[in-house]
């Protein structure tokens, strides 16, 4: 059975890889209360994600290299797709 979750991994990986996000807005976005789409978290828990804060100003969330390597490997897929 497909993770129902998947997809929208890579969906917030994707919003993510456009332009690093202020942890505010992330939450706003993506977190949810639902147990069966747990987005955010499951990002968070498989590592693609890295919060980083400088001191003075708002965390930013940034891919970190595997949510940057499994956005490619998706990226990679959909292009052999659509060949």
């Amino acid at each position: 059975m497909p993770d129902p979750v998947e997809p929208l991994v890579l969906d917030l990986l994707e919003w993510i890889d456009r332009q690093p996000r202020p942890y505010s807005e992330v939450m706003a976005v993506w977190r949810t209360s639902c147990p069966r789409l747990p987005v955010w978290e499951e990002a968070n828990a498989r590592g693609y994600v890295e919060r980083r804060h400088e001191p003075g100003s708002e965390a930013v969330v940034h891919l970190s290299a595997s949510g940057l390597q499994r956005l490619q490997a998706h990226r990679r897929v959909l292009a052999g797709a659509g060949a």
